[in-house]
């Protein structure tokens, strides 16, 4: 995969682990605006990058298929859900799910990268765009 995209993953895989560094279950509780919550965010950040870690794995034995997916409602069900998992392990959720999609698209050939690109799709390659959304999120929580 191309080198500006590993590293710009690389770097809010660890502006993550950075602000979750030393998060209190009191951090971890602060509102996040519309009904979230920093673990609810990590939750939902651990989620998509699982979710893109399948994908690619799947692509990558039977070529790209772009099917449609109803976000609004797959985050919400993400948001709900979460609250079921303890509160220091949606930090550690997060981080495995982050380092796990990265090091698999770091290895990914070429010709994948251009299909996921070409099935409009680039956001699953390009994880720093959606990390970098919800760290800033994260962030201003955790600022108070």
């Amino acid at each position: 995969m191309n080198a500006k995209t590993v590293e710009e993953n690389a770097a809010q895989r660890r502006r993550l682990s950075a602000l979750t560094a030393g998060c209190t279950e009191d951090d971890l509780r602060r509102d996040a605006g519309n009904g979230w919550s920093v673990a609810t965010k990590l939750a939902h950040l651990a989620f998509w990058d699982q979710y893109s870690l399948a994908l690619v794995r799947r692509w990558e034995r039977e070529g790209v298929q772009s099917l449609p997916s109803e976000v609004d409602a797959v985050n919400e069900a993400v948001r709900v859900l979460s609250a079921a998992i303890p509160l220091g392990a949606t930090v550690e959720l997060a981080r495995a799910a982050a380092q796990a999609i990265d090091e698999t698209l770091e290895g990914i050939t070429a010709g994948l990268e251009a299909a996921i690109e070409a099935a409009g799709r680039a956001r699953i390659l390009r994880r720093s765009e959606h990390r970098r959304e919800h760290l800033d999120q994260i962030e201003k929580a955790l600022r108070g």
